[in-house]
């Protein structure tokens, strides 16, 4: 119970630093304006004929690339930078504590940027008869996949105390686990590789663990893979923050 009191306040803590600043009210808005963008102007929603938000999802995993790492890069890099990371873990909480707070506050964050989307479903009900079943499941596998994100960011901004580097490495590693999956790599992987290597490489890729949210698929496989993930990067983040604190 104490436990649960302590991640609360951490989280609490950080959730009003977001908010402090303009900072978290301009990630929104641009997330917002981005995802508008890419739906109603580059995929073409309203010329589809059809009432889904494939299209609405279909740049989740691109767009979260970007804009993930710039909420998760500041987690513990400021921290470091500003030397409170010590008055932090001096404080009677565990590392863990402070991790899942942290965590839980940035990807509560990420929730509420994306559920301020809802007008785009409020707007293919309106034109037509969507499955909204298959909404809420992709809704579920985009948080998933924003929270698989997060916790790389919150691992690489363990490793640095520049949000910079931070950033850079978030995007690289982000970007990897896309490419493992993405159609035109496992083509060309195809052309040379074994059927049983390249699904191999595939499986280790947000790509295809998301692919079936989009299709209103709730796969345990794909819900354990981003909770997987999820749990060794903040473990991960554990094993590199304990080694600050014992330096």
């Amino acid at each position: 119970m104490k436990a649960l009191l302590h991640i609360k306040t951490i989280a609490k803590r950080e959730l009003t630093g977001y908010f402090a600043s303009p900072v978290a009210y301009v990630f929104i808005v641009i997330f917002l304006l981005l995802t508008g963008f890419f739906t109603f102007m580059v995929s073409q929603l309203f010329g589809r004929g059809e009432a889904s938000l494939s299209a609405f999802f279909l740049w989740h995993p691109w767009l979260y690339l970007f804009l993930v790492p710039a909420v998760g890069m500041r987690l513990w890099s400021e921290e470091r930078r500003s030397g409170t990371i010590e008055l932090l873990l001096t404080m009677p909480i565990t590392a863990w504590q402070a991790i899942v707070g942290k965590f839980l506050a940035s990807w509560l964050f990420l929730a509420l940027a994306l559920a301020l989307t809802f007008p785009v479903v409020l707007t293919v009900n309106y034109l037509g008869h969507p499955d909204n079943g298959v909404i809420l499941c992709g809704y579920v596998g985009s948080l998933l996949l924003a929270g698989g994100y997060l916790a790389v960011a919150c691992m690489t901004s363990a490793l640095t105390r520049n949000q910079v580097i931070s950033f850079i490495l978030s995007v690289v590693i982000g970007l990897l686990l896309i490419l493992a999956g993405w159609p035109p790599v496992t083509q060309m992987f195809e052309q040379w590789a074994s059927p049983w290597l390249v699904e191999g490489i595939a499986s280790f890729s947000v790509m295809t663990h998301f692919d079936g949210f989009q299709r209103g698929v709730l796969d345990t496989r794909d819900l354990v893979f981003f909770l997987t993930m999820i749990g060794f990067c903040l473990f991960t983040t554990g094993v590199i923050i304990r080694g600050h604190r014992a330096g």
